[in-house]
């Protein structure tokens, strides 16, 4: 399934983050390079919403809007969603994520609000019902069960084990995945004492999570409008080689470690 603007057209390879501490104009620049998915997780982000806000009085149908909640309760949700269409003055969001699944929710509850967001695209204040979560054993049930129409999942060099299960599931069912965390919280772009090669650019993060064909976007927060534009850049960089696959994997190695020592490395 392909992710499509209002107008058609379809999802950007990259797509812009809301953070709160991001310069407003970053929403306008990323338009104009022709980024055309922007995500936020809530009504924090002022600046990111401004700039939003903005470009949607003339741009809409040219542009797809994702959000969505933590929230399991039906009734908040719907607040929250309504607040969305408010704050940015629109009468729909194309992405709804249904937040952070893990083995702690009550599936069943979960099932519930994925039937609320069904009957909320049916009503059409949304256009696809989105899933996001750490866990694979959960992405991959998600998937096979059709209860998703889009996955946002954790992915980068060194978290890959998404490579041997949900990301071939999801290839197979046609479902696109939304990768983030692309460059592991920035960890990727330091180096490490044991890699006497360069390390990588965010650019390069996000190249590599795109070489897979399951992956439809990646996500990128830049605080700036400068690193924005250094991330642009993998708009127009050529497919990741085989060789070069081969050279990141060896990095994340090193930057996973040993997968043991915090919240980061919690889900594999």
């Amino acid at each position: 399934m392909e992710i499509v603007t209002p107008q058609g057209q379809p999802a950007s390879i990259l797509g812009l983050a809301g953070q709160q501490q991001m310069d407003a104009t970053c929403v306008s620049v990323a338009f104009e390079a022709l980024i055309n998915y922007f995500f936020f997780y809530d009504l924090k982000v002022e600046n990111f919403l401004d700039g939003l806000k903005s470009l949607l009085g003339a741009k809409r149908e040219q542009v797809l809007i994702a959000t969505g909640s933590e929230d399991r309760d039906i009734i908040s949700l719907r607040n929250y969603l309504n607040c969305v269409r408010d704050r940015l003055n629109i009468n729909g969001v194309d992405v709804f994520f249904v937040e952070y699944v893990s083995p702690s929710d009550d599936i069943n509850q979960v099932c519930e609000v994925l039937e609320a967001l069904r009957y909320w695209k049916d009503s059409g204040i949304l256009r696809y019902v989105g899933v996001t979560t750490h866990n694979r054993r959960i992405a991959k049930e998600l998937i096979e069960s059709g209860q998703c129409d889009v996955l946002m999942h954790r992915y980068n060099m060194a978290h890959r084990k998404v490579q041997e299960d949900v990301l071939p599931a999801a290839q197979s069912l046609d479902v696109p995945v939304v990768a983030f965390t692309c460059t592991r919280w920035g960890s990727l772009l330091k180096g490490h004492p044991d890699w006497q090669a360069e390390p990588p650019t965010a650019a390069d993060c996000y190249r590599y999570v795109l070489h897979h064909p399951a992956v439809r976007l990646a996500l990128t927060a830049p605080q700036t409008t400068q690193q924005l534009e250094q991330n642009l850049s993998v708009l127009h960089a050529p497919p990741l080689s085989s060789q070069e696959a081969t050279h990141w994997q060896k990095y994340g190695d090193l930057i996973y470690g040993n997968g043991q020592d915090a919240f980061e490395t919690q889900w594999e």
